[in-house]
């Protein structure tokens, strides 16, 4: 059963790493005239939205079988953009009256996220 569980990530893995190449591109060719990064933003953006919708639904009407919140949400969502599961999460924290985990959580992945870059670009530099 891990094992069809793990099919069913990687079809919407698949799609979902498509599914941002193709918004990314669009984003950048309706707005060619700026230098911010669009794409990026519109994908996150709209991951974002795609996993509240998705999850209420899932929570509220009981719509989705667990093959497919794997197909949709960890699988098509978590290569779309991980930024979206990240809102969730942040936004789980927040309902629950969780304000410090949710901010600190919130700073931890900006400040260690940005170091991990510049780490990751020294490291390339030195080799």
């Amino acid at each position: 059963m891990r094992a069809l569980n793990m099919v069913w990530v990687a079809i919407g893995g698949a799609g979902g790493a498509v599914l941002r190449y193709l918004v990314s591109g669009m984003a950048h060719s309706v707005f060619q005239r700026t230098a911010l990064p669009v794409g990026t933003l519109t994908v996150n953006v709209l991951g974002c939205l795609i996993i509240g919708l998705l999850s209420g639904l899932a929570e509220t009407h009981q719509l989705f079988t667990p093959q497919l919140r794997l197909l949709l949400l960890v699988g098509g969502l978590g290569s779309f953009t991980t930024f979206s599961t990240f809102g969730y999460e942040v936004f789980q924290l927040l309902r629950d009256g969780q304000f410090v985990p949710a901010t600190t959580i919130v700073l931890l992945n900006v400040m260690i996220g940005l170091a991990a870059v510049w780490v990751g670009l020294v490291i390339a530099r030195l080799i």
